[in-house]
C-alpha cells in the first residue's frame, strides 16, 4: 500500500516532492518504515560498509548512487572552488538537524573522501579538531574541507562557525594538513568562510 502511494505521488508531483525513506522505497522496493534504519546507517557510515552491501536493498541502493555519483560529480573529484564541493553536500542540505561533515584531498586537490563527523549538534565547541583531523591522518591527507547545513536556511555564519574554523586552522597548521575552506550551505546554496585561496 505505502510503495503504491509512493509511486502516486512520484507520478503525480515528481522526484523532489518524496522524503529521503520514500526515494529509497522507489530504489529498492521496500517499504519507507523499513528503509528508515538504511538512511540513518547511510548518514553515519556512508555508502560503501558492509552493513549497507549485505542486503539486496542495500546492494541496490549503493549502485544507484555510484551510478549517480559518476555523472553529478567531476571524473576526478578535483576541488578548484568552493562550489565544486557543491554535488557532495546537496543530500544534507535541506536536513532538519544540523550534519558537520569532512572532506579529505590528496596533493592534486582530488577528494579522497567525504565523512559525517556529527549530527544534531547545538553547541560547535564540541566539535574537537581530532575528531576532523583523525581520517585525515588516515587517508594520508594533505588538505581538508569541512562544512555544516543551518537547517535554518540561513548562510549566515554564527560566532560558534568562526570561532571552530580557526581552531581546525591551527590545528592543520600544528599537523602539516591545511584546512582549505569551511563552508556552510542550506537549500539556499553555499557560503564560504576562508576561501580556498587562504
Amino acid at each position: 500500500m505505502q510503495e503504491k502511494y509512493t509511486d502516486e505521488k512520484l507520478s503525480y508531483y515528481g522526484v523532489t516532492s518524496l522524503s529521503d525513506e520514500e526515494l529509497l522505497t522507489v530504489i529498492s522496493g521496500r517499504s519507507s518504515k523499513k528503509n528508515k534504519n538504511l538512511i540513518e546507517h547511510i548518514d553515519k557510515y556512508g555508502f560503501n560498509n558492509r552493513f549497507l552491501l549485505s542486503s539486496r536493498a542495500g546492494k541496490a541502493i549503493a549502485a544507484a548512487i555510484e551510478l549517480i555519483r559518476r555523472r553529478a560529480i567531476p571524473e576526478n573529484g578535483r576541488i578548484r572552488t568552493s562550489e565544486d564541493l557543491k554535488p557532495y553536500l546537496q543530500a544534507y542540505a535541506n536536513k532538519k538537524q544540523e550534519y558537520f561533515l569532512a572532506a579529505t584531498l590528496n596533493g592534486a586537490n582530488e577528494i579522497i573522501a567525504v565523512r559525517v563527523i556529527t549530527i544534531g549538534l547545538v553547541n560547535k565547541s564540541q566539535i574537537h579538531p581530532r575528531e576532523i583531523y583523525a581520517n585525515a591522518i588516515t587517508d594520508r591527507a594533505c588538505y581538508i574541507i569541512v562544512a555544516h547545513n543551518h537547517p535554518s536556511g540561513s548562510l549566515e555564519p554564527s560566532p560558534e562557525d568562526i570561532a571552530v574554523t580557526g581552531r581546525l586552522k591551527k590545528s592543520g597548521e600544528i599537523l602539516g594538513i591545511k584546512l582549505l575552506d569551511h563552508i556552510i550551505f542550506s537549500g539556499k546554496g553555499i557560503r564560504s568562510l576562508c576561501g580556498l585561496c587562504d
